[in-house]
């Protein structure tokens, strides 16, 4: 059995698939998969463009945990949508050092639930867990994505609400 876990950048992917892959589980992390469809640069977001229907149509499965930004796009058996409010958000990203406008988009996008609302879409209800990571730490993440994984926990989402984080633009 494959899941994935996604999410918004910084919401604890790598983090939390390092502990699982610590705990033994195998874990793809899903930058090292991409170089080879890379097709340019979007100078203006900051961002890689990447043939993503290729990328998927080629990937082969895995026993294990796939994470990264892009793992709502695979036929996973399970989903995890990682969750993390807006202003602690921001915060992380901006120790990563993502600029001004990265840091807007991104937040922006955690807000308006973006990676959730694209796994939706693509995933049987049953097969979807969103979990909150803010305050939260690696191991305790580790767990919960574990027990869902095992099945001793039940698929659940739409339950987080950042919408009151939008800015308001006149």
């Amino acid at each position: 059995m494959m899941c994935g876990i996604t999410g918004t950048p910084g919401t604890g992917k790598s983090l939390i698939g390092t502990e699982l892959a610590r705990r033994g589980y195998t874990v793809i992390h899903l930058t090292d998969t991409i170089g080879p469809y890379v097709t340019g640069m979007d100078e203006e977001r900051d961002t890689l463009l990447i043939d993503e229907d290729r990328w998927a149509e080629e990937f082969v499965p895995v026993e294990g945990f796939v994470e990264g930004h892009f793992a709502h796009l695979l036929s996973c058996d399970r989903i995890v949508v990682l969750r993390c409010r807006p202003d602690i958000l921001k915060t992380r990203l901006a120790l990563r050092k993502y600029s001004y406008n990265k840091i807007q988009e991104n937040t922006e996008a955690e807000a308006l639930d973006s990676c959730l609302i694209g796994t939706v879409e693509r995933f049987d209800p049953f097969q979807i867990l969103e979990l909150d990571t803010t305050d939260r730490d690696a191991a305790y993440c580790a767990d919960r994505i574990e027990r869902f994984f095992k099945g001793e926990i039940p698929a659940e989402f739409g339950t987080i609400d950042w919408s009151v984080f939008l800015e308001v633009h006149e």
